[in-house]
């Protein structure tokens, strides 16, 4: 009898959720980059690293399973909306942090990726927190550091938030948030109609003697082509990296994007590139087509559609 009500009780329990061991089949498994990572319960102290992957914590509504966030105001400044969403939250690391600042947080979790908040061969990645039970979930857009991937799609991003949702369990809202981005960008691209000739569009993030940009594999070029146009160093086979100007002048770039953060303003950025006679033949320099994206719009996150729904109003004015 005892035991029989015990089996009662317990699938009782699993019906209505609050059972969650693993032996009850709530272990939950993703693919992370190149590794399959299991979480046999949600994860209770997160940590994120970087503006774009807290948002994405924050659009899932996920503030009370985290103890803090890194990377942030040693390069960038939190914004009204950041702002809010963290303020319960202390910021444990300026930049990238230290193994021993996750374990000092207690961490159980931490959302970076490559180049964000982990470096290839660094003192913290999957491997090296792994014996300290800190389970590691990489950006997509991240993994072409470490292995061969597809060109980036807004899938991308989406894919980052379904499998956030798994691992919190909060899958409902995860579904719920993605279905509203790709409606509202199935509706971006009804407006833009049938692309001929798509706009070629240069992205500069910093840099004077040698541009920063974002290459074949960086989120911008997805965001670009689903804007109605494309990247001109999409031949390059690098996420963002460094290149020459020359190239970006010979291929005349349509529009700039210009990423803004960092000590050197937006504004500063566009007079550099009026103010240089090597750039006066370009078209976007001649007919002064710049579009400026927050650091937090321009990398994968929840701004990144409304950041293409601009992107497009530049790029196809008379159609937005």
């Amino acid at each position: 009898m005892i035991r029989t009500s015990f089996l009662k009780t317990a699938t009782a329990l699993v019906l209505a959720g609050i059972f969650t061991s693993p032996a009850f089949g709530h272990s939950t498994t993703v693919k992370s980059c190149n590794r399959d990572v299991t979480f046999d319960a949600a994860p209770k102290r997160a940590v994120s690293n970087d503006v774009n992957l807290t948002e994405m914590m924050l659009a899932l509504k996920l503030q009370d399973r985290m103890v803090g966030y890194t990377g942030v105001s040693g390069w960038k400044t939190l914004d009204a909306t950041l702002r809010e969403g963290v303020k319960e939250l202390p910021e444990l690391s300026a930049k990238y942090p230290t193994k021993e600042v996750l374990l000092n947080a207690d961490a159980d979790f931490y959302f970076a990726g490559w180049n964000y908040g982990m470096k290839v061969g660094g003192e913290v990645t999957p491997e090296t927190l792994a014996p300290f039970g800190i389970k590691v979930y990489e950006l997509t857009e991240s993994c072409i550091h470490i292995m061969a991937k597809n060109k980036p799609t807004m899938d991308d991003m989406f894919v980052d938030l379904i499998n956030l949702g798994k691992i919190f369990h909060v899958e409902d809202r995860a579904e719920a948030l993605v279905a509203a981005y790709r409606k509202k960008l199935d509706g971006i691209t009804s407006k833009i109609g049938t692309v001929k000739e798509p706009v070629r569009v240069f992205v500069y993030d910093s840099g004077e003697e040698k541009p920063f940009t974002s290459g074949r594999y960086g989120i911008p070029t997805a965001m670009i082509e689903a804007a109605g146009g494309m990247n001109i160093m999409d031949g390059v086979e690098k996420s963002w990296t460094e290149v020459s100007w020359e190239p970006i002048i010979e291929a005349n770039p349509q529009v700039i994007v210009i990423v803004n953060y960092g000590e050197v303003t937006a504004e500063q950025k566009i007079a550099f590139m009026k103010n240089n006679p090597a750039f006066k033949a370009m078209d976007a320099v001649r007919n002064d087509r710049f579009v400026v994206l927050e650091y937090v719009e321009a990398t994968p996150g929840p701004r990144n559609v409304d950041a293409i729904a601009r992107l497009a109003a530049a790029l196809y004015p008379n159609n937005m």
